[in-house]
């Protein structure tokens, strides 16, 4: 998130972990804008700061065409800003997943040649093999298994025609920050063929679960006995 508060310090980390496949978090909702008010004055406050209501911002960025100017100059400006760290560009995708917004979608495929922008997430996370592997919050599961799933088959076509990469599925939208070591060594032993992304928040405050989770031992044991293969989407 090359906007937010502590991004030179991210930057700095990759810059010492070379084997890290870092990608732009685009953010045009629930964050801050890297173009200043006066540039984008539709979109942020007098604070860059977008809306935090996906469902304001989603109806917006769709039925007012007199917004998608400003939206392209942001989202090039966000991978512009990106560029000047030196850092490879192993991936995009976007803060809760607005990149597979059909608006949003559009000017990321247009921006994917002149930026290098090879791999692009498809937020697809199978729900029967969820089911399996854990239970409960079966609103929120279901709901955003329907809205996902809508949303990738319309993008699937999109990228493809673009040139545009992404994994075969991606685990972990479904438990809704809840990427605990349980559900990793669960997922791990029933992990499908072809290559699969985990999407989680590892943090050492509020999702310190999620990242003890990803250093676990015995979620490196199934690694390691399994044969999986940890890579980035540039490996792929």
């Amino acid at each position: 998130m090359v906007s937010a508060r502590g991004w030179e310090q991210a930057v700095d980390l990759a810059r010492h972990h070379p084997k890290l496949g870092v990608g732009l978090h685009l953010v045009l909702l629930a964050g801050r804008s890297a173009l200043k008010p006066s540039e984008i004055p539709d979109l942020v406050d007098h604070h860059y700061r977008f809306p935090d209501s996906p469902l304001r911002v989603g109806l917006r960025y769709f039925f007012l065409p007199s917004l998608r100017d400003q939206l392209r100059r942001e989202v090039s400006a966000q991978l512009q800003k990106f560029q000047t760290t030196g850092l490879t560009l192993d991936h995009l995708n976007g803060h809760l997943n607005i990149h597979l917004h059909p608006t949003i979608l559009k000017l990321c495929t247009q921006a994917a040649r002149r930026f290098g922008v090879r791999h692009i997430r498809l937020t697809r996370d199978p729900l029967l093999l969820n089911i399996r592997i854990t239970g409960g919050n079966w609103l929120y599961r279901l709901s955003h298994a329907l809205i996902f799933s809508a949303l990738c088959v319309s993008a699937y076509p999109k990228l493809r025609k673009a040139k545009v990469r992404s994994a075969d599925r991606v685990f972990g939208l479904l438990q809704n920050a809840k990427v605990d070591e349980r559900y990793v060594c669960r997922l791990l032993e029933r992990l499908p063929e072809g290559d699969s992304e985990l999407y989680s928040h590892p943090s050492v405050n509020g999702f310190r679960h999620e990242l003890e989770a990803l250093i676990s031992p015995h979620v490196r044991e199934i690694i390691t006995r399994r044969q999986i293969q940890l890579i980035r989407c540039q490996d792929s």
